[in-house]
């Protein structure tokens, strides 16, 4: 099992001197990913509902830093963690330009970029980024993932869709490993069925009230869905990779369990290790937890707790 927590991106701890703090004492005890969220812009006011929440009502700091810089940053200043896009909102940005960008940092930082994708909920955010129509977002990440792909693993790449079109270019660096793994975050019935065709690993979060993966369970019943859309996409399930975001604090679920019971990942440290034992047994191979707090010091604390509390009795 490997673990890895998501990065201070927005808030007062979205510096340079904290980030760089946090994200080599990470390395330094053996976590094996770094965590970027995304957003561009947020408006001071949007109609639709947020997934992540019971009421559907985000609060959103002011400070949010751009997702591809901040990753970059961070490959400067680790040698090891993977660097995990927790997740892109795919159709915000151009295709051929984020492929550029992301086989960049992945070059530079010697192949440890994991694209982490997502099709994006807020259509105000589209709007004001001018990006392609928020109705048609599915199918716009579809053609997106495709196009990285296509400039990513080609030398000679050309791509002919409504939504991008290019032929006789030269596109380099290619990704250091020869592409770059696209892990499909989200957990409704087009996340599987995006995960099966075009994913090479499943990212859900466990904090969605529609389609919850709040408790072992429900993960299990979720999963089978997807081996189900990877069979009829004649795939073979067990090629997709396995990942689990669950980033809130231990004691602080998003939403209660539905007919009660205990919210998975919290509680005390033997019931959180019970539980990430539970998702490696059905298949998860990392994990992403919500180490960091209100300072450096604090979150120095949660780090080392969580590796010698819980990570060691997942493991041992």
């Amino acid at each position: 099992m490997e673990f890895g927590f998501s990065m201070p991106t927005r808030g007062p701890m979205a510096n340079r001197h904290d980030l760089k703090a946090l994200a080599q004492k990470g390395e330094a005890l053996g976590y094996e990913y770094l965590t970027v969220s995304d957003h561009i812009v947020i408006p001071n006011s949007f109609d639709h509902v947020y997934p992540y929440a019971a009421d559907g009502k985000p609060t959103f700091p002011n400070l949010w830093l751009d997702q591809p810089t901040a990753l970059a940053w961070l490959a400067a200043v680790t040698e090891r963690t993977k660097l995990l896009t927790s997740v892109m909102v795919v159709p915000h940005r151009r295709p051929v330009h984020t492929a550029k960008v992301l086989s960049t940092v992945d070059h530079l930082s010697e192949g440890r970029v994991v694209l982490g994708c997502g099709a994006g909920w807020m259509k105000e955010e589209f709007e004001a980024l001018g990006a392609e129509d928020f109705e048609a977002r599915g199918d716009v990440t579809d053609d997106y993932i495709r196009i990285f792909r296509e400039l990513w693993q080609n030398d000679a790449p050309a791509f002919d869709s409504p939504y991008g079109a290019f032929s006789d270019i030269v596109f380099e660096p290619k990704p250091t490993n020869g592409t770059i793994p696209i892990w499909i975050g989200g957990e409704s019935p087009r996340a599987l069925r995006r995960t099966a065709e075009l994913g090479d690993g499943w990212y859900p979060i466990g904090g969605n009230p529609r389609f919850p993966c709040a408790t072992v369970a429900q993960y299990r019943a979720r999963a089978e869905k997807l081996v189900a859309q990877a069979e009829k996409a004649n795939r073979d399930p067990a090629t997709i990779a396995r990942g689990y975001c669950a980033n809130w604090a231990f004691d602080a679920p998003p939403f209660d369990v539905e007919g009660g019971g205990r919210f998975l990942g919290t509680g005390e440290a033997a019931q959180i290790a019970e539980d990430y034992r539970g998702l490696a047994e059905a298949g998860v191979t990392t994990i992403i937890v919500n180490l960091v707090r209100a300072s450096v010091e604090e979150s120095y604390e949660v780090m080392d707790w969580f590796r010698t509390e819980v990570r060691a009795h997942v493991e041992g």
